[in-house]
């Protein structure tokens, strides 16, 4: 019988594999980058609810105080209509006659990207609040996040030369996510994915140190001044069982498919309207569309969707099978059509609002469907198609739920999701107009 030799040597006789080891950043240097961190974070919750609190006034100028003005029904088919396309000709004329073109094409960017020159930014925002107040399908954090990190960006250069470019940008990035989500843990969550692990570099948590920071700084400003919440008050699932697990695998994969859907259809969409050549005749048809798509899905198939979800959990068995796969189709047309004519704005938040909608179609269509498990559920499966990020996916599927009892079924649903999505197409385009896999 051969000695006992070290379970580490190879069988070829090579020297054993030299564990890989992550140097420590100093503390010093950490506590360093703790003020800069906070500031950024500060400032990026600021530009958020200033834009945030801007398009909500004007959204009631627009979508109340003026039809009622004018003795028209507030969400009727022409108000809809008038009001989108009014939206996509006022956008046009920024995209078109504002410096910079309100940034560069909405489909192909993401959450992040190069800095954006300062003169950018102003048209960026402008665009984008004309968007969330005229009741486009498109969120906020996109725009935000981009203006964010061109800020950061400049002022940082300015204040501290010396200092690398893209720690500004992981600061404005981690403070923009912990500002919209009222949380630091989604955006350790989103850098965390970005970071990889080569020998050499600092450790994990080193890097994720001062955005965090940043991120904590600013979910704690939107925390203090405006109280943002995503409690859906859906029922509680205190023990789930073998049905509830299949329940979550099937809702999360059949959704996966729903946004993968959308992604296959965006490219051609994008494409179609870019043929127009014009951002005064891109936009305004797009707002055409959207006013009629609105008219056809109802008022809560308009504006970004977070707050339409929680009116569509408030009353469960309201809305019937068809109302809420009619929803769950016209949502995801319009955040399509949103994304793809030129309207700037996120597609996180309208993409909830698809998954929760389809989920609650399931059950209607199965009353054994927990509606916590289906809006859960379905929220995580479209939003893997539509972000192909795993851990904001699974975090906001879970805030939703707001269930411990949820966390494991919904890490199990993730996983045939997740095979259904990777590989395949995003709801993102490259420069060429082609989509990213």
């Amino acid at each position: 019988m051969a000695p006992d030799t070290p379970s580490a040597a190879p069988a070829d006789g090579a020297a054993p594999a030299e564990p890989v080891v992550h140097p420590a950043t100093p503390a010093r240097t950490l506590l360093r980058l703790t003020l800069p961190a906070i500031l950024v974070g500060v400032m990026t919750s600021l530009l958020f609810l200033a834009v945030e609190g801007l398009a909500e006034n004007l959204e009631n100028v627009l979508w109340e105080t003026l039809p009622d003005a004018l003795g028209i029904g507030r969400y009727s088919s022409l108000w809809m209509i008038s009001m989108l396309t009014a939206t996509g000709i006022a956008v046009g004329l920024v995209v078109w006659k504002v410096y910079g073109h309100a940034g560069p094409d909405p489909a192909t960017t993401g959450l992040g990207g190069p800095p954006l020159s300062p003169g950018v930014i102003p048209g960026l925002l402008i665009a984008s609040t004309l968007a969330l107040a005229g009741g486009v399908s498109l969120g906020p954090e996109f725009p935000i996040i981009a203006a964010n990190i061109g800020l950061a960006h400049w002022l940082g250069r300015r204040a501290a030369p010396g200092a690398p470019a893209a720690l500004w940008v992981s600061l404005a990035s981690a403070g923009t996510i912990g500002a919209l989500f009222g949380t630091p843990v989604a955006a350790a969550l989103v850098i965390s994915e970005a970071l990889t692990h080569s020998p050499g570099e600092a450790s994990l948590w080193d890097r994720l140190f001062a955005p965090l920071a940043a991120a904590g700084a600013g979910a704690m400003t939107t925390t203090l001044l405006a109280h943002p919440t995503f409690d859906m008050d859906l029922p509680v699932l205190t023990h789930p069982g073998w049905g509830d697990l299949l329940a979550a695998m099937t809702v999360a994969t059949l959704a996966a498919l729903v946004g993968l859907l959308g992604c296959y259809a965006f490219p051609s969409i994008h494409t179609g309207f870019q043929r127009l050549r014009h951002p005064m005749l891109m936009l305004p048809l797009g707002g055409l569309l959207l006013g009629l798509l609105g008219a056809l899905g109802g008022p809560l198939t308009l504006f970004k969707g977070l707050e339409q979800v929680k009116e569509l959990t408030s009353d469960i068995g309201a809305w019937s099978a068809g109302d809420l796969a009619k929803m769950t189709a016209v949502k995801l047309v319009a955040l399509l059509v949103a994304a793809a004519c030129g309207f700037r704005g996120g597609r996180i938040f309208p993409a909830v609002f698809v998954g929760a909608a389809f989920g609650l179609f399931a059950h209607a269509v199965v009353p054994e469907v927990d509606p916590s498990i289906g809006v859960a559920a379905g929220v995580l499966g479209v939003l893997l198609a539509t972000t192909r990020q795993g851990w904001v996916s699974l975090f906001t599927a879970a805030v939703l739920a707001a269930s411990p009892a949820m966390l494991a079924l919904l890490c199990l649903a993730s996983l045939p999701a997740w095979l259904v999505v990777t590989g395949r197409p995003q709801l993102e385009l490259d420069a060429s107009g082609h989509a990213l896999h």
